[in-house]
């Protein structure tokens, strides 16, 4: 999904750089979520079951355009 795309790379420019090991192993585990729940979760429909997988998404959610 384009849309997909748009947010994880915005996420990828602006904190992968100086993302910690844990923090990149959580974006590594959200890349191997099919699109469509990853679709429902940044949309809002639907909220990730592990804490670390939300929080990350909500935080991607605020990032800037």
């Amino acid at each position: 999904m384009q849309e997909l795309d748009v947010l994880l790379l915005r996420f990828l420019d602006r904190e992968w750089p100086t993302a910690s090991e844990a923090g990149r192993a959580v974006f590594l585990r959200l890349l191997d979520t099919e699109d469509d729940r990853l679709w429902r979760w940044f949309l809002g429909h639907e909220t990730a079951p592990d804490a670390e997988l939300d929080t990350l998404v909500q935080h991607i959610r605020t990032l800037p355009p």
